[in-house]
C-alpha cells in the first residue's frame, strides 16, 4: 500500500504494528482526540484553548476534540502540548499534574505508545458570569 493508498504521509504517522500483509497506523489526531477526551475528565479544567480558528469553529456548531493539543511524535514516543482554561479558585499546578496523568495513561492504555513529555500552557482562567459581572460594576 502506497501513501496515496492510505490517506497519510509517513511523517503524519506513527506505525504501532506491522507484519509482511498488514500494518496498524495511528494519525495525530487521533492521539488529540484521546488526549482531547481525557483532559475533559479532570476537574479544575473549565476547557481546551486552540485561539482564533478554533473560535470560529465554535461559532459554526463544530465540535472539535483536537482543539488546544499539539502532537509531536518522534518514533514510537508522543511528545504533546496541552493549552487549557482553568476554573477560577483552583490550584493551577494540582490541576495540571492531575491532567498530566489522566493524559499519559489514557494514550498509552489505548494506543500501546509511550508518552515521552507533556508540556501543559495554562492561557486562562474561567470567570463565572456572576463574578465577572460583579467585577465589572465595580469599576
Amino acid at each position: 500500500m502506497t501513501d496515496l493508498d492510505s490517506g497519510f504521509e509517513e511523517k503524519d504517522v506513527v506505525e504501532i504494528a506491522e507484519t509482511e500483509m498488514d500494518s496498524v497506523r495511528i494519525a495525530p489526531d487521533v492521539i488529540a482526540i484521546i488526549a482531547g477526551l481525557a483532559a475533559g475528565e479532570i476537574e479544575g479544567v473549565a476547557g481546551m484553548s486552540g485561539g482564533i480558528i478554533d473560535g470560529i469553529a465554535d461559532k459554526l456548531g463544530r465540535k472539535d476534540f483536537t482543539r488546544g493539543i499539539k502532537v509531536h511524535l518522534e518514533g514510537d514516543r508522543v511528545n504533546l502540548e496541552l493549552n487549557i482554561i482553568v476554573e477560577m479558585g483552583v490550584k493551577i499546578v494540582d490541576v495540571a499534574n492531575r491532567l498530566k496523568q489522566e493524559v499519559r495513561s489514557t494514550v498509552e492504555n489505548v494506543t500501546g505508545l509511550q508518552v515521552a513529555a507533556i508540556n501543559v500552557n495554562v492561557l486562562g482562567i474561567n470567570i463565572p458570569r456572576q463574578q465577572e459581572e460583579k467585577i465589572v460594576s465595580q469599576e
